[in-house]
């Protein structure tokens, strides 16, 4: 079984409010949204792989990303653990250099059915942190 480790990053910003892309059709969970990141390659840390990751997809630098949560979820071909990061911190506008769709949200707008499953947790998290501020 592939055993996969991706670096994601929640880029919230003072408003509250999460930018987040749109899965391109061909890929895994297509047309799902997603918190941007990716592969974390041989050699590389979690958190060095969300600002490779964050300046490839979004186009912007990452200041100090703190661990918000690492989940591990397993699909019928593959395994995957996810080092969800949030990034309050940034240089540049997040915009999807890959030709990706992408937009904010407000964090209580977010809705986990419209992500992969292995986003769920932290996307209810995100909402109920939202609710409590």
């Amino acid at each position: 079984m592939k055993k996969l480790q991706i670096a994601v990053g929640i880029i919230r910003n003072a408003d509250n409010a999460i930018f987040i892309t749109r899965r391109a059709a061909d890929a895994h969970m297509a047309n799902k949204w997603e918190f941007p990141g990716g592969k974390i390659e041989a050699g590389e840390t979690p958190e060095q792989a969300l600002i490779r990751e964050l300046q490839e997809e979004v186009g912007i630098a990452a200041e100090q990303p703190s661990l918000y949560e690492t989940l591990e979820y397993a699909f019928p071909d593959r395994h995957i653990t996810l080092w969800f990061y949030l990034v309050e911190a940034w240089r540049g506008e997040p915009w999807g250099k890959e030709g990706q769709p992408g937009e904010w949200i407000a964090s209580s707008a977010l809705d986990a059915a419209a992500f992969p499953p292995a986003n769920e947790p932290v996307v209810a998290r995100l909402i109920a942190d939202a609710r409590a501020r």
